[in-house]
């Protein structure tokens, strides 16, 4: 047996106090005791907030993210006990490989974006600078930095390593250190996934714990700087939400709740056609993936009157190939429920919806392969059909949280909008059509009451990640009765771990706060041309102003020649002076190509490569005879991970304004270079 311990202040712990057993899914003996007994939970919290915090504070976004990529390798390393674990839970290896493989993908998802996406830097600056004065001496910027309190993460038993690592990546990546309370139900396999992790020995000190068992008095120790997130019932979410702390102290509470997901077969879709066959194979495999127990599951099924009793049929068809048992048999497509308590409140609400129901298929539950229905915790693939859902509002405000969907008739598009909006607020809905039209009427009908919406049809049928599987660069949550929070959704999910501070004072104060140069501050005249200096030498706010260039006739004919572009701005005379600009002007990508002219130091140096071009506006138009030239300025510096086969670099961004004879801005970009670092 099992004796799942906690982890906390550095040590592991075992309570040896009001100790819970946990029972294998499938056979019904003990396999895990579980207990947070003799935790001080007080001082788990001021552990973080004092040892992990001001560690995780001190790197950066880069140096955090090369955190959980280390992390996602050591898990991906040690996937097997993680497996064999999850196997005690009714898990098939289709389910592990969401629960396990999906909660190290989302570590991965989250160090690429917040390498690529975040600077190297512990904070971050929001949006763009605010002019807030007339002359540009006073302006405005919005600061994210990383909360210093702790973030409590209470997870749901369906996902014990997803569940907890979609929460963890965004914190960890957004500098906050964790106390993780899984569902002692399926503690076992989140423990493992810690213990793991800290002995990877990659996270500093305090920068995540565990409590396996009750978390007792917990949160009466939160205060202002702390987040408390929490997956599982929306009755257990409010009553955590009202505790004394989090209300007097505006603690951050996110929920996730389980919710009534729709999904819809749209007018447009015809049995025998491909997207029937898609609409029923992806409600077969949403209701027998985790065997129904996922807050995304589909729990409401909306089809056109006249083709109810096609799709019934081929549910029928469909769920007579599941085979329900133990999931170490290979046959075996769906295993059994967590545990007996969850086919007693599974058993329970089917009872209350086949007061207004019939159960079309179900009821298979002695069929079981390699293992004892009597034992185990098994349910069989349930179907209910409602005829009158705009009467019988129980499939609307019941849920089943097993293998367990209400068929409902629509005949309408705006009936199943309506339908739709009953669910009072879920955390995802799907349709499947190949008609725009009825796309889009569903999208901004029910987008307001979802979280998420997917448009699923033979187009993109075949690389679909499927209704219920959150992806981390999307949004996953929900309003209304799906808990009024949100998770992951890329660096969103990273910002709800940070405050954002408003920040005013001068452009040049602002640049040296931010390390990034910002319009309207100095720009200091660099002695060498930048293009000369290594990475490392250069200092943000360098400039480079260029000598000047008059710009002929000759240049936009000659252009247009090399490039191709003979628009009549450029070249027809007669045709320019009735345009809006009243005569022939520039390329504007000319204009850029003269600004590289000027300020390109041509001889080999520490710059390698052009990286990119972003931000690029032409603000006024060049006439021939104007006179332009370029102010280069260093932007922001961001130092490259080494790879064996490059020279050690990094990113340089350079604000680039071209200016005309009376100094008025005709174009104005960042551009990247790959910059070699120095001593290299």
């Amino acid at each position: 047996m099992i004796r799942v311990q906690s982890f906390a202040e550095g040590r592991w712990h075992t309570g040896d106090k009001d100790v819970q057993e946990v029972r294998h899914a499938v056979t019904g003996d003990v396999v895990a005791a579980v207990s947070s007994s003799g935790l001080d939970f007080a001082g788990m919290l001021n552990y973080a907030r004092a040892v992990g915090g001001p560690a995780l504070r001190k790197l950066t976004f880069h140096e955090r993210a090369r955190m959980l990529k280390a992390i996602a390798l050591y898990l991906n390393g040690n996937r097997d006990r993680l497996y064999q674990l999850s196997a005690f839970s009714g898990a098939t290896k289709r389910d592990a490989w969401f629960d396990i493989d999906g909660g190290i993908g989302t570590f991965f998802v989250y160090s690429s974006k917040g390498r690529r996406e975040l600077p190297d830097e512990t904070f971050l600056l929001d949006g763009v600078m605010e002019p807030l004065s007339k002359s540009g001496s006073f302006v405005g910027h919005h600061i994210c930095t990383p909360l210093h309190g702790a973030a409590i993460h209470i997870n749901a038993f369906n996902f014990p390593c997803w569940g907890m690592m979609e929460k963890l990546a965004p914190t960890l990546l957004a500098g906050m250190p964790a106390i993780v309370k899984p569902a002692s139900v399926t503690s076992y396999i989140a423990e493992e996934v810690v213990r793991l992790i800290i002995e990877s020995e990659i996270l500093p000190s305090g920068s995540l714990q565990l409590i396996s068992g009750s978390a007792g008095e917990l949160l009466d120790h939160v205060d202002g700087q702390d987040v408390v997130t929490f997956t599982g019932s929306a009755g257990t979410g409010l009553r955590l939400k009202q505790n004394r702390a989090i209300v007097e102290n505006n603690v951050r509470f996110n929920m996730e709740a389980d919710s009534l997901n729709f999904t819809m077969l749209g007018e447009d879709v015809v049995a025998g056609s491909a997207d029937f066959e898609i609409f029923t194979k992806e409600v077969v495999r949403e209701l027998t993936i985790k065997a129904g127990q996922r807050c995304t599951a589909i729990r409401r099924i909306f089809v056109p009157r006249e083709r109810v009793g096609l799709v019934v049929d081929a549910l029928r068809r469909g769920l007579s190939r599941v085979t329900v048992g133990n999931p170490q048999d290979e046959s075996v497509r769906m295993g059994p429920l967590v545990s007996r308590d969850q086919v007693d409140e599974v058993s329970h609400n089917v009872a209350l919806l086949r007061k207004v129901s019939e159960i079309v298929t179900g009821d298979r539950t002695e069929q079981v392969v390699d293992a004892d229905p009597h034992r185990g915790s098994f349910f069989s693939p349930t179907v209910l059909y409602c005829a009158e859902p705009f009467k019988q509002t129980e499939p609307h405000d019941i849920e089943a949280f097993g293998p367990v969907t209400t068929v409902m008739p629509y005949d309408s598009v705006d009936d199943a909008i309506e339908l739709a909006k009953l669910g009072r607020g879920s955390l995802v809905g799907s349709v499947v059509t190949s008609d725009s039209r009825i796309a889009r009427e569903i999208v901004l009908g029910t987008a307001a009451y979802h979280g998420r919406l997917l448009i699923l049809n033979e187009s993109c049928a075949a690389e679909s990640t499927g209704h219920g599987s959150p992806m981390p660069h999307l949004v996953h949550g929900g309003p209304g009765r799906a808990g009024g929070g949100e998770e992951l959704g890329g660096i969103r999910g990273v910002k709800h771990f940070m405050q954002t501070t408003a920040i005013q004072g001068s452009p040049t104060m602002l640049t040296q706060i931010s390390n990034e140069w910002q319009p309207g501050a100095d720009r200091p005249e660099s002695a060498v041309h930048p293009f000369r200096r290594t990475f490392d030498d250069l200092n943000v706010g360098d400039t480079l102003t260029t000598h000047r260039r008059t710009v002929t006739e000759a240049d936009i004919v000659n252009f247009a020649g090399v490039s191709g572009d003979f628009f009549y701005a450029h070249t027809d005379e007669i045709a320019a002076k009735e345009s809006l600009f009243g005569g022939r002007v520039a390329h504007g990508y000319f204009v850029l190509s003269a600004a590289a002219g000027l300020f390109v130091d041509p001889g080999e140096g520490p710059v390698l490569a052009n990286y990119g071009l972003e931000n690029l506006r032409f603000i006024k138009p060049v006439f021939p005879g104007d006179t332009i030239r370029a102010q280069l300025t260093c932007r922001r510096k961001t130092a490259r991970e080494q790879r064996d086969e490059e020279p050690p670099q990094g990113v340089v961004e350079w604000h680039v304004d071209v200016t005309n004879q009376s100094d008025e801005v005709v174009a104005t970009y960042t551009i990247l270079t790959l910059v070699r670092r120095a001593g290299e």
